[in-house]
C-alpha cells in the first residue's frame, strides 16, 4: 500500500504553478478571515459595540473606495505581467505605470473623503474614524499582489500578508484599550499593510530587477479605459453583497450597527465559500468548455451538487450555532446580532445556487452578461434594502440580502437562457 502511494504524482501536483497560486491565495484569504475573527472580540471588548460598529461602517467606505482604487488591475494585471515577465524593460514601464494609475486612484479616493467630510460635512457620527482610516486607500495602491500573480511567485506575499495581518492584531492589543482609541483601529491596518508593501516594493526593485520609471499618462489613460468594464462588475458586485451596513446607517443608531455588523462580519467570512468553489474550478471549466462541453456539463453537475450540499450544511450550523457564535466572538449574549445572524444564515447556501451560472459565463467569455447581472442585482438590492430598512430597521436590510441572493440567481437564469440556450439546457436539462 506504502509504495502504491509513493507513486502518487504529489510531488509534481504541489509542483504545478496553478495549484501553487491558489493554494497561497488559500492562505492569503484564510489569514484575513483568521485575524478578523481574532480582532473582533478584542475590538468589542475595548471600544465597545457602538464603536466596534462605527469602525466597520468607516471600513466599509474605505472597501467601497478601494474598488476604485483597485480598477480592475487585479484581474487584468496578472495577465499583462506574465506576458512581459522575460523583458525585464517592458515589465519594468508596466509595472511603473499601474502603480502610479494606482497612487493617483488612492489620492483621488482621500481627496472625496477629505471633501465629504470637512467641505460637506458627511458622515457626522464618524468623520474623525474616517479620516484616520485613509492610509488603507494607500496600503490596497501599494499592495503588488497582481504582480507576484503574473510572475506565479505567490509564496512571498503570503507571508508578508500575514505578517501585516500580525502586526495589525499585535497594535490591537498594545494600543486600542479604550472608545476614544477607536479612530486608530483602521489607521493601524493601513499603516501595517503599508508598512509591509513597501518592503515588498523594495525587493521588487532590488532583487527582481524592475526598475522605476515616470509614469507615461498615454499608456495610464489606456489601461484606465480597458478596465472600466472591470471596475464597473466589481462595484455593482460590492455594492449588492457589502453595502447592506452603509444603508443601515443612514436609518439607524450606532448600536444597531453594531450589532449588525458583528453578524454581517461571520456571514462574509462564511459566504467566502462559494468563490473559492468558483477559483478552483473555473480553469477545469474553460479548459472543458473549449475541449468538450458535455464533459463540462458533467464536470459542473458534479461539483454543483456538492457545493449546494456544502452550502446547506454551512447555512443549517449557523443557524443553529448562531447564539454560540455570537456569544463567543463579543464576550456577551447579544440577542439583536444573533437574531439578524440568524437571517443571513441563509446567505451561503443561497449565494452556491449561482456558482454554476457564473462558471458557465466564465467559461463561456459571456462577461457583458457578468456586468448586465451585476448592476441589476445592485439596483435591486438598494432599492429594496432602502424600502425594508426604513420600514423594519435591522431586519429589513438582513431579508434585503437573503433576497438579493435570490434575485441575482433567477436574474443570471434569465440573461444565459437569453443569450446562450446551448449552455442553459446543457446544464439544466
Amino acid at each position: 500500500m506504502l509504495e502504491k502511494l509513493s507513486l502518487l504524482p504529489i510531488g509534481n501536483f504541489i509542483r504545478n504553478k496553478s495549484i501553487q497560486n491558489f493554494l497561497f491565495l488559500a492562505i492569503i484569504q484564510s489569514s484575513n478571515v483568521l485575524i478578523s475573527i481574532i480582532s473582533m472580540p478584542l475590538l468589542i471588548q475595548n471600544i465597545g459595540v457602538d464603536q466596534f460598529g462605527l469602525v466597520n461602517l468607516a471600513l466599509a467606505v474605505i472597501i467601497l473606495l478601494n474598488i476604485l482604487v483597485g480598477f480592475g488591475y487585479n484581474l487584468s494585471a496578472p495577465r499583462e505581467v506574465a506576458i512581459q515577465h522575460k523583458d525585464k524593460t517592458a515589465l519594468s514601464h508596466l509595472v511603473s505605470n499601474i502603480f502610479s494609475a494606482k497612487i493617483l486612484l488612492a489620492s483621488s479616493a482621500a481627496l472625496i473623503i477629505l471633501v465629504a467630510v470637512f467641505g460637506l460635512n458627511l458622515f457626522k457620527e464618524y468623520q474623525i474614524i474616517l479620516v484616520f482610516s485613509i492610509l488603507m486607500l494607500f496600503s490596497e495602491a501599494t499592495f503588488p499582489i497582481w504582480f507576484f500573480q503574473g510572475m506565479e511567485k505567490m509564496k512571498l506575499i503570503s507571508i508578508a500578508n500575514i505578517f501585516s495581518k500580525l502586526l495589525f492584531l499585535m497594535g490591537i492589543v498594545l494600543f486600542i484599550h479604550s472608545p476614544e482609541q477607536s479612530k486608530w483601529v483602521n489607521f493601524m491596518m493601513g499603516l501595517s499593510g503599508l508598512g509591509i508593501n513597501l518592503i515588498l516594493l523594495f525587493y521588487i526593485h532590488t532583487y527582481l530587477g524592475i526598475r522605476v520609471y515616470r509614469p507615461e499618462f498615454s499608456a495610464i489613460w489606456k489601461s484606465l479605459k480597458e478596465n472600466i468594464l472591470l471596475f464597473f462588475s466589481n462595484l455593482g458586485s460590492h455594492l449588492s453583497i457589502n453595502g447592506g451596513l452603509i444603508i443601515l446607517s443612514f436609518f439607524s443608531v450606532a448600536e444597531t450597527l453594531g450589532m449588525y455588523s458583528l453578524a454581517e462580519r461571520i456571514i462574509m467570512v462564511l459566504r467566502m465559500f462559494p468563490p473559492i468553489v468558483f477559483q478552483a474550478i473555473i480553469p477545469t471549466a474553460s479548459k472543458l468548455y473549449i475541449e468538450d462541453q458535455s464533459k463540462m456539463f458533467h464536470f459542473l453537475k458534479r461539483v454543483y451538487k456538492k457545493v449546494l450540499l456544502g452550502g446547506f450544511v454551512i447555512s443549517t450550523c449557523t443557524y443553529y450555532l448562531a447564539p454560540w457564535m455570537i456569544k463567543v466572538l463579543s464576550g456577551s449574549e447579544l440577542l439583536d446580532s444573533v437574531h439578524f445572524l440568524r437571517i443571513l444564515a441563509f446567505v451561503p447556501f443561497l449565494s452556491c445556487l449561482n456558482v454554476a451560472n457564473v462558471t458557465m459565463m466564465m467559461a463561456a467569455g459571456l462577461k457583458n452578461l457578468l456586468f448586465k447581472g451585476s448592476w441589476i442585482m445592485c439596483l435591486y438590492m438598494v432599492i429594496t434594502a432602502t424600502i425594508l430598512t426604513i420600514l423594519y430597521g435591522g431586519t429589513g436590510i438582513c431579508l434585503a440580502i437573503v433576497s438579493t441572493e435570490i434575485v441575482v440567481f433567477l436574474i443570471c437564469l434569465v440573461l444565459l437562457y437569453r443569450n446562450n440556450r446551448k449552455l442553459f439546457y446543457g446544464f439544466y436539462t
